[in-house]
């Protein structure tokens, strides 16, 4: 049981997105309008996926962890992964768990490709692939970027998906789902279908 002071302490964060990006270095905060989601809808995003406790959701390409410290305040009895291959990035987000004390929040360093999908239970997809678009606006320069990455990304990621059992939730915000694998069926949409809610049936 958290001290009054302690709760209140923590609830200051997750008032307003400038609050919670204070977490973080200037550099960092400079990036969050466009490149990390805002507090709102992790909130509705975390409500879809959280459907019991100790449900296990991946961030896929997490940044600096703010899907999942917000999803791990919304709803403390989850528990929640990101994986992020800027070394930088994961840094940021250790720093900002620290700050916050949350113990149901764990974060990688790697590539999703490098992972066990059958480890996790639902996921968030905030389409981290999307710089290796010629054109688009780029976090930094620490890594590679080729269309044909985003296509062998997206591939990837397809066939992950493609082997999860029925009940597999999915929630994508600001992504291309041109092809879906088979099964995944939208149960909401909002924002202008910018925020689509999955389930694998």
């Amino acid at each position: 049981m958290l001290l009054p002071e302690r709760k209140i302490a923590i609830d200051n964060w997750f008032n307003a997105d400038d609050a919670f990006n204070q977490l973080y270095p200037k550099s960092i905060q400079l990036l969050a309008r466009r490149h990390w989601t805002p507090l709102h809808v992790i909130r509705k995003a975390i409500l879809f996926l959280a459907v019991r406790d100790r449900v296990r959701i991946l961030d896929i390409g997490s940044g600096p962890g703010k899907f999942c410290l917000a999803s791990a305040y919304f709803r403390p009895n989850v528990l929640c992964y990101g994986v992020e291959q800027r070394k930088s990035l994961v840094d940021c987000a250790e720093s900002a768990r620290e700050i916050l004390g949350f113990q149901n929040v764990s974060f990688l360093h790697g590539n999703f490709t490098q992972l066990d999908f059958g480890d996790y239970d639902h996921f968030y997809f905030f389409n981290s692939f999307y710089e290796n678009l010629a054109g688009t606006e780029k976090i930094d320069d620490s890594i590679a970027y080729s269309g044909d990455l985003y296509r062998y990304y997206n591939r990837y990621l397809f066939q992950l998906l493609e082997k999860k059992p029925a009940g597999t939730r999915l929630v994508t915000f600001h992504s291309l789902e041109d092809d879906m694998p088979e099964g995944y069926h939208i149960a909401g949409v909002e924002m202008n279908n910018l925020l689509k809610y999955w389930i694998k049936v």
